[in-house]
């Protein structure tokens, strides 16, 4: 089935089609949630809740909708923003750490050169154990700015914040991150 033709049966309530797009996107989306989200309780949440609004928007839709891949993968990033969001105890808990740190002369600007952490070869679980143990505001901004591409100013928009927020939320994130794998990596070492 096209996407054209899939997207037309989906707005027609055809759950063969659901299922085939269902199946289609799972994976992705799944790795989209495990990004997005603190564990792997709230990540298959956001699935069901994720697909279901995706569902409901492209059944909404009577204009083209463009692309099947880029119109669930934004709806779904959306609803990963609006989920985090929604739980309110934990999104609104703040970092202590302070993206820099005059008591060390490293530099935790992930995109220089780094000689003990190697992105290229890192394992995909300790990215994602290092990502969900950002708080939920700097988890929100890190994927939204280095992993899924957009501007800064494009993630202060989807996030409700002002550049400046998502800019010092980003600086923290990188810092954490980095710091975590770091840690991550001495004790796999030892």
């Amino acid at each position: 089935m096209s996407s054209p033709e899939l997207i037309a049966a989906i707005q027609k309530n055809d759950k063969s089609a659901k299922r085939v797009a269902f199946e289609t996107y799972y994976g992705k989306l799944a790795a989209i949630a495990s990004r997005y989200c603190k564990n792997q309780q709230q990540a298959e949440e956001i699935l069901n809740l994720g697909f279901n609004a995706c569902f409901n928007k492209l059944m909404q839709q009577r204009n083209s909708v463009g692309e099947m891949d880029a119109f669930f993968e934004k709806q779904f990033i959306l609803e990963c923003i609006a989920f985090v969001k929604s739980i309110r105890s934990e999104y609104y808990v703040s970092s202590t750490v302070h993206a820099t740190d005059a008591a060390t002369s490293k530099n935790y600007n992930l995109f220089d050169n780094n000689e003990l952490i190697d992105f290229n070869h890192l394992e995909t679980e300790v990215f994602i154990k290092a990502l969900q143990q950002l708080v939920p505001s700097q988890r929100l901004v890190f994927n939204l700015h280095v992993i899924d591409g957009y501007t800064l100013a494009e993630s202060a928009v989807l996030l409700e914040s002002s550049e400046a927020t998502a800019k010092s939320n980003l600086e923290k994130a990188r810092y954490n991150f980095q710091k975590t794998i770091e840690k991550n990596i001495k004790h796999v070492k030892a």
